[in-house]
């Protein structure tokens, strides 16, 4: 029977854990979901019922260990937008989540540095990197701040005596407490200045997701800047209360430059419709208060910020509601259920069926409870609003108060230093009288002695009434400080008072020793002073009446004081009256917010139909815009295919067009598909508008077919081979046409259309087009004339440099050799130079016998002219003379490397025989047009021959010298055996066949790259071979002639090789240019 009755209980016990393990399941589940849709990385505003979750959550845990465990798992450097939302929810849990929550923030402080420190460096495109940076610096004093001042809740909700408190009474604590709550403020104003500083003002940015997801934070820096600066002035005035003004100046400044920053932010806060649903930001007085002036505490007014009851709908999700928090003591779940209840839960009801009411009525209950958490939230939120209210009332009416009383007790005090002051001049009157009156009768100056000491015991009572009346001044000072200035008046007129009485004692001295020396005149004047003795009875008994008025003062202060108790009630009756019509505002306040509630589900309504219709429109708009482009790149593929067939059409085959004009197709057409890739790059951005593409590729298309046809009719007139590559590439660059043409009529293949194959298919178009060009048509003939010149000017210069360089050569070789080495270094370089002494004459007269050709062959026509009639000679000149001075300036470079060990003497016995090649191309391209008996001929063949010699004494120093340097060592037979001797040989054979492949190789790469040289020269093979009566071996003769850019049109550098003819071409370019 026990163990039937034990039953329930055992029971009871067992679904009382089952309901707190199912509880606290679904808690953590609804929290992180929470989590999860609070903290996101969508660009949209943070939603008041996931943070309200959050904050309830720290409250019924009574700390946010559960927020921040699942917080740290989140990825928050992968996302800008996700850390935002991350600081603004931590943001709100310090503000308005349980006072633990500090605690459990601080253990995760490094964390919030870290990310401000990730995002610092970083730019992304949404902008929220330096947001999060300035985010974090600010989470992170805010938690710095209260960790210091516990005092002090996250939400800087404190009254005036707390805070009293908490700054106390050194001046030290509250001049540091002030510069922490300016760094404070700093913190909350760069943030603000930086979400506003990446808003677009001149558009409805607070209507936009994008733009509320960045201010969606700025109304707790509204809240918090209230509070800030409320306890900004209130500290400044005690410390000017305390401190002198020249040491508080720098504060002063500091606050005139966030009062300003702060006056901005919350006018164009208070400009945007995005907070006008969600707080009523406060004002701020034009100009900041003047600290100088005590009484200026009066005129402040504490900035008031109002959250609005408006909460956002509840939107239907599949989360179930949450659960009642129990804020009380955990009282018995099950005592109220029937014994049958419990049975009926734990074995289910008799029936075996099953019965749904019960969990009905839980829901029902919870639902019950959060509805009545809400209504307590809002009456505890309206509570403290009128609390806050009430308490100003008061505050400024005691201040009021105060100001009043302060005021008469001043004009009180002023009025008695005005009295005592003509007393003290009488009574100093009276003083010197009196002391004349002792000297002369001792009898009657002892009366008047008495009298003085009544009258001094008098004074000192009138003083001690005035050192009291200073002591209660000063207390009132400490009290208000709005009399401030008054009470340095009468500090001033107390400095004036004691001056004045020190100055009337010193006075009184000076008498004092003068009536000494006048003592017996005042014996013999003694009757005549008596009446001054009845006079000082009348000034004793006006002293005395002066007391009378004093008590009478005294009284009328006592009825001043009964005034002002009456005032106070009144006041009481006023407050009340006051409390009365807060009451009737908050029911009128929660009428006009069921009305605001309910015009705002009506606009909502109206702006979904408005939004749908605009969709729909967009949507047509967007399908008549792609119809219109499908029509256009239909109509350009009929126009590249009409193009491309009129390739094999065999009427086309009679046409024919120029490279020139080719090439000017060809570059059209490149500059329109650059144009279509970038207004199809518009297109993709913005498909509403499709008329700049639609230009771009009817332009396209019609510079394609041209390009196309115009290639086609070119072919017809180029070499098989390169005809044949240029049909290919014409019907290539129609295939990639046709192929991004069909992409562009897809919706699905419209993104990745590129243009780039087509680029690449007109440029291989351009290039054939630049080869088919003939040589020399882009040179202006007139221009020869100017290249002769600036050419021979050229090679002078070239040889006057090698010269100062051979120099410069020899004497730093003789500074580093010496020996056998210096011998032969000195007979190279002097060779040298003697060579460029015989190019300078050479050059010299080349020029002269130029000269001579030009004056006797022009007639009346100019030397341009000439030059330009005489083409062909012309250009043979020039490429001798580059030759030339190349040749020169390639010899210098050998001999500097010979010196200098790092060359070959190889190379200066090639250099040489260019040279001597260059001067024999020289005085053949001289000798073509000059007459056979002309003196300056002879003069120039001299020279020529006095350069070969020159260089074959080059060659000869080069090889002496080799000579000399090489070590030859002489083979040493003895001790070799018959098998060694013959290994030897073998590998002596071995290495002549490898000489000998080696030396075959080169001179097959010498001859390939000569008859690159005679190609490049502009001098066809096969002209060569007709001129001599040879035949062309068929290697060398080329399908067509590749066109290039002539050497006359660019003078190469004189480190690079120009178009040198050996010996064996020269006689043949001399026939030639005949």
């Amino acid at each position: 029977m026990n163990s039937i009755r034990q039953v329930p209980s055992r029971m009871k016990t067992r679904m009382s854990e089952t309901t707190l393990a199912a509880e606290r399941d679904h808690f953590e589940k609804q929290q992180l979901s929470s989590i999860s849709k609070a903290i996101n990385s969508s660009e949209t505003p943070l939603k008041e019922k996931h943070a309200r979750r959050i904050i309830l959550g720290t409250h019924r845990q009574k700390g946010a260990y559960t927020f921040w465990s699942y917080a740290m798992g989140l990825p928050l450097p992968s996302s800008s937008i996700l850390s935002w939302k991350f600081c603004h929810v931590v943001h709100k849990v310090l503000r308005d989540g349980h006072r633990n929550s500090l605690q459990d923030c601080m253990r995760h402080y490094s964390d919030v540095a870290e990310t401000g420190l990730l995002w610092n460096n970083i730019r992304d495109r949404h902008g929220y990197a330096q947001l999060v940076s300035s985010y974090s610096k600010l989470l992170c004093n805010k938690m710095e701040f209260h960790t210091k001042h516990s005092e002090i809740p996250c939400s800087l909700e404190v009254t005036d005596e707390l805070l009293e408190r908490t700054a106390g009474t050194d001046i030290n604590n509250v001049f540091q407490l002030t510069v922490e709550i300016f760094d404070y403020m700093d913190t909350e104003l760069r943030l603000a200045e930086a979400v506003l500083r990446q808003l677009n003002m001149s558009i409805a940015i607070s209507t936009l997701t994008s733009g509320q997801c960045k201010l969606a934070p700025l109304i707790q820096v509204i809240q918090d800047c209230s509070h800030l600066y409320h306890y900004t002035v209130k500290l400044l005035f005690k410390l000017h209360a305390c401190l002198p003004a020249d040491t508080l100046q720098g504060h002063r400044e500091r606050f005139h430059d966030q009062f300003h920053s702060l006056k901005t932010f919350l006018n164009k806060a208070r400009d945007m419709m995005y907070f006008k649903r969600l707080i009523q930001i406060p004002r701020l007085p034009d100009s900041p208060p003047n600290f100088l002036r005590a009484s200026a505490l009066a005129e402040h007014v504490k900035p008031m910020v109002v959250i609005p009851d408006n909460e956002e709908p509840e939107e239907q999700e599949e989360d179930d509601p949450e659960p009642l928090i129990d804020v009380s003591e955990a009282a018995p779940i099950m005592n109220s259920q029937p014994m049958a209840d419990i049975f009926d839960q734990a074995f289910g009801p008799p029936n075996n069926g099953f019965d749904d009411r019960e969990l009905q009525i839980e829901r029902l209950k919870r639902e019950i409870e959060l509805l009545q958490a809400e209504l307590e939230k809002i009456k505890g939120e309206a509570q403290r609003y009128i609390t806050q209210l009430k308490s100003q009332i008061n505050s400024l009416e005691a201040e009021l108060e105060e100001q009043r009383m302060q005021k008469q007790r001043a004009l009180v005090e002023n009025e008695q230093l005005r009295i005592e002051l003509e007393s003290y001049h009488h009574r100093s009157v009276e003083h010197e009288s009196l002391q004349a009156t002792f000297t002369e009768a001792e009898k009657r100056a002892q009366a008047t002695d008495m009298r003085y000491n009544k009258l001094k015991e008098k004074h000192a009572e009138l003083v001690a009434n005035h050192a009291e009346l200073l002591r209660k001044s000063a207390d009132t000072v400490k009290m208000l400080s709005a009399t401030q200035q008054t009470q340095e008046e009468v500090e001033r007129t107390k400095l004036q008072l004691a001056f004045e009485i020190e100055r009337v004692r010193q006075e009184a001295d000076m008498k004092m020793e003068e009536q000494k020396f006048d003592m017996d005149k005042l014996r013999r004047e003694l009757e005549e002073k008596s009446s001054e003795i009845h006079r000082v009875k009348a000034s004793l008994q006006t002293t005395e009446k002066t007391g009378e008025m004093m008590n009478s003062s005294m009284a009328a202060l006592q009825a001043e004081k009964e005034r002002l108790m009456r005032s106070v009630s009144e006041k009481d009756a006023e407050l009340s009256s006051l409390k009365q019509a807060a009451q009737l505002k908050e029911s009128s306040l929660l009428q006009e917010r069921d009305r605001s509630i309910r015009e705002l589900g009506e606009l909502q309504g109206k702006l979904k139909e408005k939004s749908s219709r605009e969709e729909q429109l967009q949507q047509k708009l967007l399908e008549e815009q792609f119809s219109l482009l499908q029509a256009t790149v239909t109509e350009a593929e009929n126009i590249i295919q009409d193009a491309v067939a009129k390739l094999d059409d065999p009427l086309h085959i009679r046409c024919a067009s120029s490279p020139d004009y080719l090439i000017s197709r060809a570059e059209a057409t490149l500059s329109s598909v650059d144009k279509v890739q970038a207004d199809h790059t518009e297109f993709v951005k913005n498909m509403k508008d499709a008329g700049g593409l639609v230009r771009a590729l009817t332009k396209f298309s019609h510079l394609a077919a041209d390009t196309i046809t115009n290639g086609g009719a070119t072919a017809n007139m180029a070499p098989t081979d390169q005809a044949d590559r240029l049909t290919e590439h014409c019907k290539g660059c129609a295939t990639q046409s046709l192929h991004f043409l069909r992409d562009l009529k897809s919706k699905s293949s419209l993104k990745g259309a590129d243009p780039t194959s087509i680029r690449a298919a007109v440029q291989k178009i351009l290039r054939i087009g630049q080869d088919l060009r003939p040589k020399g048509m882009d040179v202006g003939k007139d221009e020869l004339g100017d290249m002769v010149e600036k050419e021979m000017a050229a090679t002078s210069a070239a040889i006057e440099e090698a010269v100062r360089r051979i120099d410069e050569m020899m004497n730093q070789a003789r500074k580093d050799t010496t020996g056998v080495k210096l011998e032969v270094n000195e007979r190279i370089l002097f060779s040298c130079t003697d060579l460029m002494k015989a190019i300078r004459l050479l050059v010299i007269a080349s020029t002269d016998l130029q000269k001579e050709i030009v004056e006797s062959g022009r007639g009346g026509a100019t030397v341009k002219d000439f030059y330009a009639r005489n083409s062909r000679w012309t250009e043979g000149l020039i490429s001798a003379s580059k030759a030339v001075g190349w040749g020169a300036t390639q010899m210098v470079d050998s001999a500097d490397k010979v010196v200098l060990h790092t060359g070959k003497y190889e190379e200066l016995i090639v250099c040489s025989h260019e040279i001597a090649a260059s001067t024999a191309q020289l005085v053949a391209a001289s000798k073509v047009k000059a007459e056979p008996s002309s003196k300056r001929l002879g003069v120039l063949q001299q020279a020529s021959r006095h350069v070969n010699e020159m260089a074959a004494n080059v060659v000869a120093s080069t090889r002496t010298g080799l000579e000399q340097i090489e070590d030859k060592d002489t083979m040493n037979f003895s001790g070799m055996s018959l098998i060694k001797l013959r290994k030897e040989e073998m590998e002596s054979q071995v290495k002549v066949l490898e000489l000998e492949s080696m030396l075959g190789n080169e001179r097959l790469r010498l001859g390939e790259l000569r008859k690159k040289h005679y190609e490049i020269a502009g001098v066809p093979l096969e002209q060569m071979a007709q001129d001599n009566g040879l035949q062309t071996s068929s290697y060398a003769t080329p399908s067509s002639p590749k066109p290039s850019k002539p050497t006359l049109m660019k003078k190469p550098a004189l480190a690079q090789k120009p178009n040198i003819l050996s010996k064996s071409m020269v006689t043949i370019v001399y026939q030639t240019l005949r």
